[in-house]
């Protein structure tokens, strides 16, 4: 027995198409697991007054998160465009590839901002505890 092209793309296509279901579904599991972390940090912290900005921690958290999320998209697009690689499909492909990557950039850069930030405050608390 032969295995053609339709034979491959017959076992395949369901195959990839639970693949990126799978993917977007761990994406979506993921965005709601970092909600829950911050919801778990935040609400002991909710009605305190803190030396430092509340939404530090829970930004640098949820982005985490977030960028976690956008990779499980990326990888749901990537395997359902390779299933049919129509030029349409293609297109959108990279269009999204490109804003996910903007994206990934940008909030890697704010997260690290957001930990340098964070860093500094934990390092001057102990002179503002010693009355230094």
């Amino acid at each position: 027995m032969a295995f053609t092209t339709a034979a491959a793309e017959e076992v395949l296509l369901p195959l990839a198409q639970a693949t990126s279901l799978l993917l977007e579904g761990l994406s979506v599991l993921t965005v709601l697991s970092g909600l829950l972390a911050i919801s778990r940090d935040a609400l002991p912290r909710l009605g305190r007054r803190l030396p430092q900005r509340p939404s530090n921690r829970a930004r640098l958290t949820f982005g985490s998160w977030l960028a976690l999320a956008l990779e499980f998209q990326l990888g749901a697009d990537i395997v359902a465009t390779t299933v049919s690689p129509s030029p349409t499909h293609l297109i959108q492909l990279g269009v999204v590839a490109l804003i996910r990557t903007f994206l990934n950039i940008f909030l890697g850069r704010e997260i690290e901002a957001e930990r340098r930030l964070e860093e500094e405050q934990e390092r001057r608390r102990p002179w503002a505890e010693d009355g230094v």
